[in-house]
């Protein structure tokens, strides 16, 4: 599932690695499904019962414009705060939601890309349009793997 706003530049990057994806071999023994998620994470309970969930967003680490990053939800350190409305539920949220409930996937996998610019504009950075075909590359890899327990 590709997440960000295609509107701001890079922070569309997971939308466009999807769109990628839509195109590209999966392995034969895998049923892939692509999902172009957009600015919302309220797609994600249509994940229950998938065994392997791969998210795109740009995602910043302080590395160079482009920098891949591999993490699980867990490796992310949020703030906690009260949620007065379903409209306040983020993707991590949602994802914790999720595994508080049993629904969620066996494996979730967040690959974030570095942003160069956020701002108003439908296309990406060079730096991170030159850098899709390694993402979409990495994420096949990732789909191909096999899920340990």
């Amino acid at each position: 599932m590709g997440i960000g706003n295609l509107l701001l530049k890079d922070e569309g990057i997971g939308v466009h690695v999807a769109h990628a994806l839509e195109h590209a071999p999966s392995p034969s023994d895998v049923e892939l499904q692509v999902i172009d998620g957009g600015i919302s994470p309220h797609l994600l309970p249509l994940f229950e019962g998938v065994d392997k969930l791969i998210i795109l967003d740009a995602a910043k680490g302080g590395g160079e414009p482009g920098a891949i990053y591999r993490f699980a939800p867990e490796a992310v350190n949020i703030e906690e705060r009260a949620i007065t409305s379903v409209h306040q539920i983020g993707l991590l949220e949602t994802l914790r939601l999720m595994k508080s409930l049993g629904k969620q996937p066996k494996r979730i996998v967040i690959i974030g890309i570095e942003p160069k610019e956020i701002d108003y504009g439908l296309e990406l950075s060079p730096e991170l349009e030159r850098r899709i075909p390694d993402i979409t590359a990495m994420v096949l890899k990732e789909i191909a793997e096999p899920i340990h327990s």
